[in-house]
């Protein structure tokens, strides 16, 4: 059978000397799909290679604001066009469910944030132009000097994926092509985006190689990438382990590598919170834990509480949810491993004490509908259990409505604050809002940097850019940011030390 063909250089064709094949499976009747796909070598990533830094070029002649942010709208109605196909394919590669989890929720998802980073585009002010007229010295950000690699996950076939996702989004917004590695997990849908995307490169006048699909490479090939000199940058989001190759193979080669990777995402639940609400509280923790069959990176992995008889009900309480609903498929083998080869939807309890004992073991991530139940002695133990965590995407602390639970708030919020990219009152963190104010990002090993988010626009643009800056250079050399007249009447820009929208 012949293989599905890569895109590569601006045209689909057929991979050159592949050092494999492989197939999606269907995660619920374990069928493997009919379509064979490339394992790509050493010759496609070569080319790859060499195209992108030919767009890399092209972009700075040819990618004006206006065309890229053409392109990423062009590419969402592409999208939309597609819908019925994509949601049918990824149905069958990730046994997801149609609706509302695809068709109503994450494929919006996705549209809406390439049309948000076509708004970013226009506004302009996400590059952060700064003008200093005594000194006649300016500088802003902009495109990268090589494509951006991105890795996609296999839990989100849309919002995620590497040909349509917010790291793609946000490469894209700031100016650099993209070399998307798709997840093997679901390789119709990546092709099916890919389709999308290359008719919108083709509507928009850029340069034919702005993206290019690789579906699947080796591990080897996949840390020479990252650490290639040609690259501009790399963002993955999985595993632990694979992200922390990934970074040491980019570290030593110098190259910005963006990760997402390891989070147990905390919950604090305070005594006044379980004896005001905790049936709801326990309906709430339980809807979040099995969301997506607890494969969201921000499911609740870990559930802090103290030791009294309204907790010892909630936890009685949350295991009726538990037990009583039927669990989600998971993506894949993997995800078994992580959990003991636990199927069900898994409850686990131990002491305070216990977690003091053994706190680097007991934070691994377990992707799949499964949560640790920790009982401590007081709130002086919930506090020392909150100093113990590692970095993650989000904590949460649940207190009582009018305040009762402040003292013990004081204590554990400033602990907690420090391990987390996002702190949340009285919600689960499974929500992940595709807004400005956002950050899907944390200290590590939640990611490789805390001063960064996947999601949020702009936010998000600033992993992928440079700071270009321009001392003495006369004005109709400058880039149209950066001169006197203010270039669309609404970007921000610091002038002489105060934002404004004025001209200089």
């Amino acid at each position: 059978m012949a293989l599905q063909p890569v895109l590569v250089g601006g045209a689909w064709r057929q991979s050159k000397n592949p050092v494999g094949s492989f197939a999606a499976v269907n995660p619920a009747t374990k069928i493997s799909q009919p379509e064979q796909y490339p394992i790509s070598g050493p010759e496609d990533i070569e080319l790859a290679l060499r195209a992108g830094q030919a767009a890399v070029a092209e972009l700075r002649s040819t990618g004006s604001p206006a065309a890229l942010a053409h392109f990423l709208d062009s590419f969402a109605e592409q999208i939309e066009a597609r819908a019925d196909v994509l949601v049918a394919t990824a149905v069958l590669e990730t046994a997801l469910p149609a609706e509302p989890r695809l068709r109503l929720v994450e494929l919006p998802r996705t549209t809406n944030q390439l049309r948000l980073a076509a708004e970013v585009i226009r506004d302009g002010s996400w590059q952060r132009a700064t003008i200093d007229t005594g000194n006649n010295i300016r500088s802003m950000l902009g495109p990268l000097n090589g494509p951006v690699v991105v890795f996609g996950p296999n839990n989100f076939p849309f919002a995620f994926n590497s040909v349509a996702g917010g790291d793609f989004a946000a490469a894209i917004a700031a100016g650099n092509p993209v070399i998307a590695k798709g997840n093997p997990g679901h390789p119709g849908t990546t092709r099916i985006l890919a389709e999308a995307a290359f008719a919108a490169v083709r509507a928009s006048g850029l340069p034919l190689a702005l993206l290019q699909l690789i579906y699947h490479t080796t591990p080897e090939t996949g840390l020479h990438l990252v650490s290639e000199a040609r690259i501009g940058a790399s963002a993955f989001t999985g595993s632990k382990t694979a992200g922390l190759a990934l970074k040491a193979a980019a570290d030593r080669a110098g190259k910005p590598i963006y990760l997402e990777m390891s989070s147990v995402n905390p919950v604090f639940l305070l005594p006044g919170a379980i004896r005001e609400r905790g049936e709801a509280i326990s309906r709430e923790l339980y809807a979040s834990c099995s969301l997506g069959a607890g494969q969201f990176c921000t499911k609740p992995g870990i559930v802090v509480m103290q030791q009294d008889e309204n907790s010892q009900r909630f936890i009685e309480e949350v295991q009726a949810h538990f037990a009583q609903n039927a669990p989600g498929t998971l993506l894949n083998k993997a995800g078994l491993t992580s959990i003991a080869r636990a199927v069900a939807n898994t409850l686990l309890q131990l002491s305070g004490d216990h977690f003091l004992a053994h706190p680097h073991e007991l934070q691994t991530e377990a992707f799949g509908p499964v949560s640790l139940l920790v009982v401590a002695e007081d709130i002086t133990q919930m506090k020392a259990i909150a100093a113990h965590l590692e970095g993650n995407l989000t904590g949460t602390i649940y207190s009582h409505s009018q305040d009762e639970d402040d003292p013990a708030y004081e204590q554990i919020e400033p602990v907690l604050r420090s391990k987390v990219g996002r702190l949340l009152n009285d919600k689960m963190p499974t929500g992940v809002a595709v807004v400005p104010a956002m950050n899907h990002g944390g200290p590590f090993p939640a990611t490789g940097h805390p001063g960064f988010t996947a999601v949020g626009m702009p936010a998000a643009l600033l992993r992928f850019a440079a700071l270009h800056c321009y001392d003495n250079v006369r004005q109709h050399r400058l880039p149209l940011e950066l001169r006197d007249r203010n270039p669309n009447g609404r970007m921000w820009r610091l002038i002489d030390g105060s934002w404004t929208q004025q001209d200089v």
